[in-house]
């Protein structure tokens, strides 16, 4: 098939629109833009014409990796252990009076069992002595017991005497 070449003269229509006049020689290009290409036309004439361009080759892409369980879970929980602790400083907030009156009533109680503690073995000893009538006189009898207990060396073994009197 023949084919034109640069600069030639030709009856064939450029690429670039002919003058208003009479359709007579062409010039063609040296240089033919991209996109532009020689086709055939049904009649058999050859033109120079706007082509789609040439898909480039496809790349293949690399295989797609299955997300892993541990970061489906860890996307899933992010959003409901902050949900939660969003919904737990609500919570504390309209808490806030009654966990504050139940501290005090720990204090309180916490106050009242020392008071106890204190306060039960004096009136048992303030008891007994009213009963015995000791505290005022001589005649008292009191139990003194004495431990002895001698070791040697850290693991040694103890002896020792109790002395009651």
């Amino acid at each position: 098939m023949y084919e034109p070449t640069p600069y030639e003269i030709t009856t064939q229509p450029a690429w670039t629109a002919p003058p208003a006049t009479t359709p007579g020689p062409v010039i063609v290009p040296a240089e033919i833009p991209p996109g532009v290409d020689w086709v055939t036309l049904p009649n058999g004439v050859r033109t120079l014409a706007y082509t789609h361009p040439t898909a480039p080759a496809q790349i293949p892409l690399p295989a797609t990796q299955p997300i892993p369980a541990w970061a489906k879970t860890t996307a899933l929980l992010a959003p409901t252990v902050g949900c939660g602790i969003g919904a737990a400083g609500i919570g504390l907030s309209y808490a806030a009076p009654g966990l504050i009156a139940m501290t005090h009533a720990l204090w309180s109680a916490a106050a009242l069992v020392v008071a106890a503690v204190v306060a039960v073995p004096v009136l048992l000893r303030t008891a007994r002595r009213a009963v015995t009538g000791g505290g005022t006189g001589g005649s008292e009898s009191t139990t003194h017991i004495t431990q002895n207990i001698t070791a040697t060396g850290l693991f040694g073994r103890a002896s020792g005497t109790i002395n009651n009197r």
